[in-house]
């Protein structure tokens, strides 16, 4: 009975909700990589990156909307190292891409303890506020876990349905798709491949170190080390089960968080006074992984993705 009550409360479906939006950023993120043919294992620093930036940012002072600005420029800057390495030099998509996360990440580190030398706890700032939509928000529990959440909340589902939209309704998210799936043939209608891969990467980047920032800006109220917590590496899952689709990645997103915020709930019951808590914690990854083998049987993974190509091949 009180798991049912657990599964039926607004307030858990508000949480999981609030635990995807970062996912769903950098998600949608990791699609544009490798809808155009290149994996970017540096998604994980990149959220670093990107929750450090933007929550500095706010700290010196700017607008909160403009350390969203900042992280996704900084996510920008390490995804044009990954995607000069990647693309036009055709260095290994793996070695890049953990090579990028470990800098990102030592690089947050490192100016972290240089600005704030002498900080022994994360200094806070004020975050986004929940928004409330009128009406909306009071339709029982949907309202509360859908209508009455954060900016970037909002902002992450209206990504979702853009990146959608823009792979599958335009003329760019044609000529996207058409790099990852045969590079030669996009080369040889006129498109330039290293080009589009390059701004995919960079673009895709910006989006993940929107995610990262989410964390600092919306969900706490200061950086602190670990926070990420291999969220990005769940985001690379995320993008096979749902098959480099939008949509069906913005649902395991839902699924992944629910399971997370399902673990919480249940450490608080007298079953958690029994079972050691580190079960709960895996409970999700478990799950997560059992889910993704279902999916990945039927994943259609992009024709040229992880492989190099050199202008003229054919």
């Amino acid at each position: 009975m009180e798991v049912l009550d657990i599964l039926l409360s607004a307030s858990f479906w508000a949480a999981a909700v609030r635990i995807a939006s970062p996912l769903i950023f950098a998600t949608m993120g990791e699609i544009i990589c490798e809808r155009a043919g290149v994996l970017n294992l540096g998604i994980e620093g990149i959220m670093v990156i990107g929750a450090f930036a933007g929550w500095m940012a706010v700290y010196q002072g700017a607008p909160l909307w403009s350390g969203v600005a900042v992280a996704m420029l900084a996510g920008m800057l390490f995804g044009l190292l990954h995607a000069t390495l990647t693309v036009p030099f055709g260095l290994s998509q793996h070695v890049v891409g953990l090579g990028v996360t470990l800098l990102a990440t030592s690089t947050s580190y490192y100016a972290y303890r240089l600005i704030l030398p002498e900080v022994s706890s994360p200094p806070k700032i004020e975050p986004f506020q929940p928004f409330e939509i009128p009406i909306l928000a009071d339709i029982p529990i949907i309202g509360e876990a859908l209508f009455a959440q954060t900016p970037l909340t909002y902002a992450a589902f209206g990504l979702a349905a853009l990146v959608a939209f823009a792979l599958y309704r335009t003329p760019l998210g044609l000529a996207l798709r058409s790099v990852g799936e045969n590079p030669a043939a996009a080369e040889a209608q006129g498109l330039s491949v290293t080009g589009l891969r390059m701004g995919a990467v960079i673009v895709g980047s910006g989006f993940m170190a929107v995610g990262g920032s989410f964390l600092t800006l919306s969900a706490f109220s200061s950086f602190f080390f670990e926070m990420v917590n291999g969220r990005g590496w769940i985001c690379i899952a995320l993008v096979v089960f749902g098959m480099w689709q939008p949509g069906k990645a913005v649902l395991g997103a839902l699924l992944y968080a629910a399971f997370d915020a399902f673990q919480i709930r249940l450490q608080q019951l007298p079953i958690g006074n029994v079972v050691p808590y580190q079960f709960f914690l895996m409970m999700p990854y478990i799950l997560s992984i059992a889910a993704l083998i279902a999916m990945s049987r039927r994943a259609e993974v992009p024709a040229a993705l992880m492989v190099p190509f050199n202008r003229g091949d054919r």
